[in-house]
């Protein structure tokens, strides 16, 4: 469901539902502001935005605009200050879809260099575009997750657009973690609504929907009243106009629930003040044979028999090549204390490796082990096709000796971009341009080379011709001449969407009316030039078959 399918309704009036709840006396609905409908549906936008969005709308109301700092609308959103400086950064920069700038903001600074806060105001509605109506308090109390589905069922229900559970999933999407990107599933989405429910900014009523789906109710004020302390509660010039005197409190019993951290905290972070062991479960096994009494007297049973090898069963020592043997031999490393400490399997090449990388085996020392490894990968590969040690080891030791030294940086990127790649017409026995073990010239890549220059000729041939004509039209078209009758007249270019629905067959019958020229003004370089290189069969006229 997108914006489209949300807006095809024709809007209706609404009129407030009537209480869901018996005996329920709510507060007035306070202020509400108009929110742009992108702005709810859209998934280049986190939930946060929505949140503070919502805030700065309110704030912005006044004469003086929303002067508010970020520890400011933290606070008044329950929210922690990096949360509301991430949902800021989206709503002042230009939009990646359309380029929109949601809360224009200006930075402020004093003559003496002291910096106050920034002036943020809210974009002004065209006329057409989709809004919906957001209680500033829904954005105070709701978590900006829960803030989303509210508004998303607000408009639903204000355009009597009948919505499941599967639809409000594919606007509600995922905005950290592995699975940042992805739309919620139907049963994450069921647990939203019955925990927006319980807040009592929703009442669902079960299968009394259109064809058997539930019918939503968002309300304007929560169902259930949330004392504040007086002295908590604002004064009266601080309010505006319209809303209520009263600002939710942060702590206590009447506080939002703040899901922004690991507590309800303002650090947007763990409260732990030390970490954590490194696994997410600890070892809580015991020994073989080590038990402890449930008495405390320290009475201990035996320890168990020592059954560690001896040194003489140690791992033995490197047989890597000479010059690929590290630093310290990997015994010594499993020892090593040290985060970064090798502790993976010792390195050990076979003979026709060792033989095929002997021009660079000098170069290998400080090459790590990961990327020997992909080096050794590759060239087996290659080896198990037919080629021989002996012409790898040719391969490498001409392209390093062709190459200055100062350009290889790294050695072992060097091996796997350039050093152990094949290059040539594709012929197994073709290397670089010349047939191994004779060195001869290879014909095929002598063939290709010719067909290219050949073909490149042609092409500045007709790029000549081209711009001739080009600068005739212009030249009558500054005189105001007419053109001469039979005299080859320089179409419209094609659109990219013309060139690619456009057949071959039709640039063909082009070229043969009007000339090569005409259809590389009219197709461009990359659909003609493929068709003038082509081989013609000279009974049809066509390419020959390949």
């Amino acid at each position: 469901m997108s914006v489209a399918a949300l807006a095809a309704a024709p809007a209706a009036p609404h009129p407030e539902p009537q209480t869901a709840a018996a005996g329920v006396h709510a507060r007035g609905a306070g202020l509400t502001v108009r929110v742009p409908l992108r702005l709810v549906v859209g998934a280049q936008y986190p939930d946060a935005a929505l949140s503070v969005y919502v805030k700065i709308a309110a704030l912005a109301l006044r004469p003086e605009g929303c002067t508010a700092r970020v520890t400011t609308l933290a606070t008044y959103l329950g929210m922690s200050k990096s949360a509301v400086e991430r949902g800021l950064k989206t709503l002042r920069n230009p939009d990646p879809v359309d380029g929109l700038v949601e809360v224009p903001t200006v930075r402020r600074t004093l003559p003496g260099g002291r910096g106050q806060s920034a002036h943020r105001i809210t974009r002004p509605l065209t006329e057409r575009e989709l809004w919906v109506r957001i209680p500033v308090r829904a954005a105070e109390t709701l978590t900006p997750r829960l803030l989303r589905l509210y508004a998303l069922l607000a408009y639903s229900t204000a355009r009597r657009i009948p919505v499941t559970a599967a639809e409000l999933g594919e606007m509600l999407r995922h905005h950290t973690g592995q699975r940042a990107g992805e739309t919620l599933g139907e049963r994450q989405v069921r647990r939203l609504v019955d925990e927006l429910e319980t807040t009592g900014w929703l009442t669902v009523h079960r299968r009394e929907g259109e064809r058997g789906r539930h019918a939503y109710e968002p309300h304007r004020h929560p169902l259930h009243a949330v004392p504040v302390p007086a002295e908590e509660a604002p004064a009266e010039g601080d309010v505006l106009e319209g809303q209520e005197p009263e600002q939710l409190a942060l702590f206590g019993p009447g506080a939002p629930v703040i899901n922004d951290g690991s507590g309800p905290d303002l650090g947007d972070g763990s409260l732990a003040s030390k970490e954590d062991h490194l696994t997410d479960r600890p070892d809580e096994t015991k020994p073989v044979g080590v038990s402890r009494r449930r008495r405390g007297d320290r009475k201990w049973v035996a320890r168990p028999v020592d059954n560690s090898v001896p040194d003489t069963f140690r791992p033995s020592e490197s047989r890597a090549a000479r010059g690929n043997r590290p630093a310290s031999s990997p015994t010594s490393d499993r020892t090593t204390n040290s985060p970064g400490a090798y502790s993976g399997p010792e390195l050990r090449w076979t003979p026709r490796i060792h033989t095929a990388l002997a021009p660079v085996r000098h170069e290998l020392d400080d090459v790590r082990r990961f990327v020997l490894r992909r080096i050794a990968r590759e060239i087996a590969a290659q080896l198990d096709t037919g080629v021989s040690p002996e012409r790898m080891a040719h391969r490498i030791r001409t392209r390093y000796t062709a190459q200055a030294r100062a350009d290889i940086r790294d050695i072992g990127s060097w091996l796997l971009a350039v050093g152990i790649r094949h290059k040539g017409c594709g012929v197994p026995s073709c290397e670089d341009g010349r047939v191994w073990p004779t060195g001869e010239a290879c014909e095929i890549c002598a063939h290709q080379r010719r067909v290219q220059r050949a073909t490149w000729r042609q092409a500045r041939e007709l790029e000549a011709r081209l711009q001739q004509l080009r600068a005739e039209r212009a030249a009558a078209a500054a005189d105001g001449d007419q053109a001469q009758p039979g005299a080859r007249t320089l179409p419209a270019k094609a659109t990219y969407r013309q060139r690619d629905a456009v057949s071959d067959d039709q640039i063909r019958a082009v070229i043969a009316a009007r000339g090569p020229e005409i259809a590389l003004h009219v197709y461009g370089h990359y659909r003609v030039l493929p068709l003038l290189a082509a081989p013609q069969d000279p009974q049809t006229g066509g390419p020959h078959a390949q």
